[in-house]
């Protein structure tokens, strides 16, 4: 079968490319020709600026180029809730392309406990991105409290090119 990849990590510090190995061995030992790897660098929950993920669909709906899709994990695919994974994966189903996740192994398996567990995922996926984000904000409000000043030190100069795309929209 052909199969296209999908790699999605939430930052620039994190690496796509850890997702690959495992999912070249998944190919290999499933058969599976690797006709296309979109790799990703945005957050889940940011809806409309995954521009892989579009380009992914876009090569589904004009030409067959592959068969079946495969994430490391389908939280890699969207953190946005029951709804947006679901009308992913069906919009996927139509084109004719078949989902794997490598860490929920029950996405091998159709059937209608299938949506169930989709809707379960969706619902975890974006429970746990929610827990995160208020961690990160007690964190800083704590921080903040006790005095201590956030960010950079003054004067301190970036060894890399920063990302400009979120100081115009703030």
């Amino acid at each position: 079968m052909r199969a296209a990849v999908y790699l999605r990590t939430s930052t620039q510090e994190q690496h796509p490319e850890n997702q690959l190995p495992e999912i070249k061995e998944y190919c290999q030992t499933h058969d599976h020709d690797i006709v296309g790897i979109y790799r990703e660098q945005e957050s889940a929950w940011r809806s409309g600026r995954q521009v892989e993920l579009r380009r992914l669909l876009e090569d589904c709906q004009s030409s067959r180029v592959f068969d079946i899709l495969i994430v490391w994990s389908l939280d890699r695919l969207s953190r946005q809730g029951i709804a947006s994974i679901l009308n992913l994966i069906t919009m996927l189903r139509l084109y004719g392309v078949r989902v794997v996740s490598l860490k929920e192994s029950w996405m091998e398996t159709d059937g209608p406990m299938q949506e169930l567990l989709l809707a379960a995922f969706g619902w975890a996926a974006q429970y746990e991105s929610r827990i995160k984000s208020e961690r990160t904000l007690a964190g800083l409000a704590r921080a903040r409290s006790e005095g201590k000043k956030l960010g950079r030190p003054a004067g301190s100069k970036d060894k890399q090119k920063r990302n400009r795309r979120g100081y115009y929209q703030r």
